[in-house]
């Protein structure tokens, strides 16, 4: 499929639309289809987590130069392999995907989630450089409802 020139870049604060149509999701199914495919196939998926996420998401108005801006209120985040349950989802927006509609995930809450599947408690404390006990997932809970 020709990209007509585009970028593969994702601060789609121009030109959305096309550019994710036309570059951007399929180059990002193809290659996440492949990797699961490829993990699955060896046998390592069970022990490799996969985490596919931002550190935002985008606006749910389309702005004057047909982008979306940063908006830190709702995103998604998906989590594959390693203790995650296949094909659940926890949560949800509003129509607008403005605003979280349904269970609330915190950062602090993906964050202990990715730890428990590490196998690392996610209670531990690491020493700041004054010697001050710093919870590694900030308090955060691992998510159980995505968890096998």
């Amino acid at each position: 499929m020709p990209n007509n020139n585009l970028d593969p870049y994702w601060d789609t604060h121009s030109n959305n639309f096309i550019q994710m149509r036309r570059v951007n999701l399929p180059n990002l199914d193809q290659t996440f289809d492949a990797l699961l495919g490829d993990l699955e196939q060896r046998g390592l998926l069970e022990e490799t987590l996969v985490v596919m996420m931002s550190d935002f998401g985008r606006t749910p108005r389309v702005n004057a130069t047909a982008g979306r801006d940063h908006w830190t209120d709702c995103y998604s985040v998906v989590l594959a392999g390693a203790g995650i349950r296949g094909g659940t989802i926890c949560g949800a927006s509003d129509a607008h995907a403005a605003y979280v509609r349904d269970r609330q995930v915190r950062p602090a809450d993906i964050c202990a989630t990715i730890y428990h599947c590490l196998g690392i408690d996610p209670d531990t404390t690491v020493p700041d450089r004054t010697g001050r006990p710093v919870p590694i997932a900030h308090g955060g809970e691992p998510i159980r409802e995505i968890l096998a």
